[in-house]
């Protein structure tokens, strides 16, 4: 692919120094960017806690150095050795190696593998696609599984932990938009407003859960999406109804989980595990055209409430670290 066709641009890089992470913005040419076959100027990005998390070097998600940050972004291919992907087509990637092994989508030009890449839906602008991004992507690849494994509305409440992050949020507005009764769980007393405004039916606060301690306890629930782990996810397990999903998708609270095999055999409570980064391409094509159709959300606009400029990414990320953000944030590159 020819360098030539773009000058330097500017990316904001994260690297390790005597081990450190630093990032910043940086000016680089196409030469720089990890290989690919198809170049893609870049108009918006997003941030999720993962992207946080490496930035600030809370976390190594990287696994190289350097590699520009972002794990999402959408724009416009410049040029391409894929004839399926040409010059001019709006697409978007989300995880594929984006921000971990490969640069990603905060830079103004990105180099990528185009199997990686996925057509934008004509209903949906590149912004709306990073208003959704990988955390709308994963809400809705969990539903897919879900409902894959036979979940339907009829069957009861599906209860969301971690409501008012990126995923909740996503899950939340799909859910109630395909007719089910969701129930969302948060940390956040101040926002039962916002959840309601986006498809809640019912808010329980985190801490006033009784968790129970009996390896079954009341069934609740037909259905749930896991933003936390730990001992949420080990409540979820003991009350689930019989022939419940589980779509376990993060670990805000914590990576263990304490439970039995009895929700599993006696009520046959299904765990399904959810990973966004290595969703087969045929599967990941699937989902998006559901997020085009019956899962796009409806109040993106509320969910997405915040946009900012390149410039004012850097100081962007501490909030996620902090746990104070509510819904997402669109990173807006060009």
């Amino acid at each position: 692919m020819a360098a030539t066709l773009v000058d330097s641009f500017r990316a904001y890089r994260i690297d390790e120094r005597d081990g450190r992470i630093v990032a910043g913005f940086e000016e680089l040419t196409v030469d720089d960017l990890s290989d690919g076959n198809v170049l893609v100027k870049v108009s918006h990005s997003t941030i999720n806690y993962k992207d946080a998390l490496a930035a600030t070097g809370s976390a190594r998600i990287l696994r190289r150095y350097p590699l520009n940050g972002g794990i999402d972004l959408a724009g416009s291919v410049v040029s391409s050795d894929d004839a399926a992907f040409q010059p001019g087509t709006p697409v978007l990637v989300n995880g594929c190696g984006l921000s971990e092994t490969l640069d990603g989508g905060y830079s103004e030009y990105a180099r990528v593998d185009s199997a990686s890449l996925v057509p934008i839906p004509d209903n949906i602008s590149p912004a709306e696609a990073m208003q959704i991004g990988t955390a709308g992507y994963t809400a809705a690849l969990a539903i897919h599984r879900m409902e894959q494994n036979g979940q339907v509305p009829g069957d009861g409440p599906v209860v969301v932990t971690g409501a008012t992050g990126g995923v909740g949020s996503i899950a939340i507005d799909m859910l109630d938009g395909r007719g089910y009764e969701v129930v969302a769980v948060t940390g956040k007393a101040t926002e039962d407003a916002y959840l309601r405004a986006i498809g809640a039916r019912r808010i329980l606060l985190r801490d006033q859960i009784d968790l129970g301690k009996r390896p079954m306890e009341k069934p609740q629930w037909a259905g749930a999406i896991d933003n936390l782990g730990g001992d949420h996810l080990t409540w979820l397990t003991r009350t689930m109804s019989y022939g419940g999903n589980i779509a376990c998708i993060g670990l805000a609270a914590s990576t263990a989980l304490e439970t039995t095999v009895l929700p599993f055999i006696l009520r046959a409570v299904c765990l399904l595990g959810i990973n966004s980064v290595d969703t087969p391409r045929k599967l990941r094509l699937a989902v998006w055209s559901r997020i085009a159709t019956d899962l796009k959300p409806r109040h993106l606009d509320t969910i997405s409430h915040r946009t900012i400029c390149f410039d004012d990414l850097p100081g962007s990320f501490q909030a996620y670290i902090d746990g104070t953000v509510t819904g997402r944030v669109l990173v807006k590159i060009a």
